[in-house]
């Protein structure tokens, strides 16, 4: 009996002992799993701190960028359609009681711009751009001449030339011959030629032209359906038609660039605004129509949620210096507009670092072969729209701020909504 008490108490001790032991493992693994945590707690917090531009704005992404751009893209539609309808308008009445002057032939406009892009840097204020190809008249021609490869935008000259139309079938009956009928013929029976009205020299005028359309628009307004009698004012611009249309409480702005296309390709030379003291005979090459139909066709393969048109939405509304322009930040976006908005924002850092950022047209062999380009650009040396930084480091210092101030903002809007 003995024996057994001992046995009893032996035991008794071991299940003591061993209590004793799991609550030390457990009071340790408590201790270690607390100093885990908050060794955790703190590498988190630093790698917050570190990665604040980026993972705060990827995990709270969605809601805010719906709720802080001021213009959702889908409300740039009905502008759109509504300038589309007015410019086929406009060119109906032409070919209707316009033809018979020998003035360049407006084609069908084509929207180009920000707005017909699905976004717009100015929310509030949002220009409807189109460009309006010009052909020549009958018995005229139109040359480009170019001048040398290199610069972002080439500056060209639209050459004008008269064509003999004693042979060959006519598209006007009555039409003389400009080269083979006398002086005196010709301005008894027949309008001037274009080389006339619209031409310094023998070149085609931007100014000329801008103030010949803007007399046909103030003309043709009177002859359009009733369904379009929008109040329309014309604003005074040496190098475009702009005007204003409003009809009850809804206002739209438009501009019109006027283009001459380069063989069939979608490059053109415009008549886009240009620096001072430009002569009026310039005509700059412009890619607006490519890059619109690059947004297009980026459209058409994007996932229906597709964020890119918010994304350049949201970052071009912020108000900058003179740094970089929503060109630049639309640039980046191109480049890289299967991806994300950190990645254009690591993007747009890298570039600035190294004082580098392409054009996305001119030097780029990806763009798509659906999008027709003068045979070479894809292959020639891509311009740097950020050379002027790399030559001054005042300049240079001037962005890096901007940029700052711009993750500053983002992360402002998408924290605090405003």
């Amino acid at each position: 009996r003995s024996r057994s008490r001992r046995r009893r108490r032996r035991r008794r001790r071991r299940r003591r002992r061993r209590r004793r032991r799991r609550r030390r493992r457990r009071r340790r693994r408590r201790r270690t799993q607390h100093c885990s945590n908050a060794a955790g707690l703190e590498e988190d917090k630093r790698d917050a701190k570190r990665e604040d531009d980026g993972h705060s704005i990827k995990g709270n992404l969605a809601r805010p960028l719906e709720e802080c751009i001021e213009l959702h893209v889908v409300d740039l539609d009905k502008g759109c359609s509504l300038v589309v309808e007015l410019m086929d308008k406009l060119r109906d009445i032409f070919g209707q009681d316009f033809s018979n002057y020998f003035y360049p032939v407006p084609q069908q406009a084509i929207g180009v711009g920000s707005a017909f892009e699905g976004w717009s840097p100015h929310a509030q204020d949002v220009v409807y751009r189109v460009l309006v190809p010009l052909s020549p008249p009958p018995g005229h021609a139109f040359h480009l001449e170019l001048d040398a490869a290199g610069m972002l935008q080439r500056n060209s000259r639209v050459r004008v030339e008269l064509l003999c139309t004693c042979r060959g079938e006519q598209l006007r009956e009555d039409m003389l011959c400009f080269l083979h009928h006398s002086e005196e013929e010709l301005r008894r029976k027949q309008d001037p030629s274009l080389l006339q009205t619209l031409c310094t020299g023998s070149y085609l005028d931007v100014e000329k032209t801008v103030q010949w359309f803007y007399r046909f628009v103030r003309a043709a307004r009177l002859l359009l359906p009733a369904s379009c009698h929008w109040h329309l004012m014309l604003q005074p611009c040496s190098r475009s038609c702009k005007f204003q249309l409003s009809k009850d409480t809804e206002s739209f702005t438009v501009e019109v660039i006027f283009g001459v296309q380069q063989g069939d390709t979608d490059i053109f030379v415009g008549s886009q605004p240009a620096e001072v003291g430009t002569p009026s005979t310039t005509w700059r090459e412009t890619y607006a129509v490519a890059e619109a139909k690059f947004f297009r066709h980026v459209s058409g393969q994007a996932p229906q949620d597709s964020w890119h048109c918010k994304c350049l939405q949201l970052l071009s509304c912020f108000p900058m210096g003179g740094g970089f322009s929503s060109y630049a930040l639309k640039t980046v976006v191109m480049h890289l507009l299967s991806t994300r908005l950190m990645d254009i924002l690591k993007y747009l850092r890298c570039s600035l670092e190294t004082k580098q950022l392409h054009h996305f047209v001119v030097g780029n062999e990806k763009f798509p072969k659906e999008i027709k380009l003068p045979s070479g650009l894809r292959l020639a040396q891509p311009p740097n729209l950020f050379q002027p930084l790399a030559s001054s480091p005042d300049a240079h210092t001037k962005v890096v701020q901007e940029y700052i101030r711009l993750l500053h903002r983002l992360k402002q809007v998408l924290i605090c909504g405003h």
